[in-house]
């Protein structure tokens, strides 16, 4: 009888393992989209999720900003519905991390640029007015600049220009896409005007990477993880200090911080979707296409997630960047056949 009951048993998740492979592995065990990833992209996801379930029209997505590069991680695990079915991402996903996600059977990747953003870098309404370029913020937060130790500890130690007080720069943690943009758009920039540290990326990539991108540890630059609310407030309660985080934030709180022009350019919303800006950056979403269709409202949401990204349309007033005509065109595309990220694009 023992036998027979475990004949059936072993039967039995057999059958469900075939069901559950046949639906994308979900299972059909979930109704609301689950949303992981960048907190720059968080926002406006919410906004998103908030018109997309406006009147009980469909069951309200669940968000989590876990930052781009922990999302990636839960996004890359596997199918199924205990995974998550939209990563945001304030930085393109890795040829590692789209390795990943197909090692653990998740094999088509959509990747869809949702519009543009800046790196802006900021301080208080109420502090001292100066600017920046790249160079000055690399030798302000480089661990090692151009390879030796950072001894700088006010900005006049960098430049006699620069104002005569304490170095203190709020900044995101490691597992932020905004801070892969901050270390490839603006201190790789200023590391690479010294012509012996920018032949380092030939001739040894990894001493390259860490002198150009890592972060000093001895409390100028101050991890303020994934909550770029919070460096707003730092900044008002320490006016001497600057803040860096996605321009969506310095647009939404223009009563009481103000963006440090970067190589004379104030991050504008003209400047950045120009490119004139030195830290424009695209933003994106990664849908996993084994979901659509089993996770109801998905392609329905991802499609309100493109129209909402207009010149005029509810995001732009949010504080995001509509991407080019030309762009939104080809998103377009993407959304409606759901076309798979390949490797090959990556490269």
């Amino acid at each position: 009888m023992l036998r027979k009951l475990t004949f059936l048993t072993i039967a039995s998740l057999a059958a469900t393992g075939c069901q559950d492979q046949a639906s994308g592995g979900q299972g059909g065990t979930r109704s609301e989209i689950r949303i992981v990833g960048s907190s720059t992209v968080f926002p406006f996801a919410k906004a998103v999720a908030e018109q997309f379930s406006i009147n009980g029209a469909n069951p309200s997505p669940i968000l989590e900003s876990t930052g781009t590069g922990g999302g990636m991680s839960l996004f890359c695990a596997g199918v199924g519905a205990g995974t998550p079915d939209i990563e945001n991402a304030s930085r393109r996903i890795k040829p590692t991390e789209l390795e990943l996600c197909q090692t653990n059977g998740v094999t088509d990747v959509v990747e869809i640029q949702i519009g543009i953003d800046g790196i802006a870098v900021a301080q208080a309404n109420e502090g001292t007015a100066f600017s920046l370029t790249p160079v000055q913020i690399y030798k302000a937060i480089a661990d090692r600049p151009f390879g030796e130790k950072n001894t700088a500890k006010k900005w006049s130690d960098i430049d006699p220009s620069l104002p005569n007080f304490a170095i203190s720069v709020y900044g995101p943690p490691s597992t932020s896409g905004t801070r892969d943009a901050l270390t490839e758009l603006i201190m790789e920039v200023g590391c690479v005007t010294d012509s012996a540290t920018k032949a380092l990326k030939d001739s040894d990539k990894d001493e390259f990477e860490s002198i150009c991108h890592d972060v000093r540890a001895d409390g100028a630059y101050i991890d303020a993880g994934e909550n770029d609310n919070l460096i707003v407030q730092k900044l008002k309660a320490n006016p001497n200090s600057v803040g860096i985080f996605g321009y969506s934030f310095l647009e939404a709180n223009l009563d009481s911080v103000r963006g440090i022009p970067v190589s004379g350019v104030n991050p504008t919303y003209e400047a950045i979707a120009s490119g004139e800006y030195p830290g424009a950056r695209p933003l994106y979403i990664y849908v996993k296409k084994q979901h659509v269709g089993v996770i109801p409202g998905l392609s329905e949401y991802v499609q309100e997630f493109v129209n909402a990204g207009t010149r005029d349309g509810y995001l732009v007033k949010a504080g995001l960047i509509a991407s080019p005509d030309s762009v939104r065109a080809k998103m377009s595309e993407v959304v409606r056949d759901m076309t798979p990220l390949k490797p090959s694009e990556l490269k």
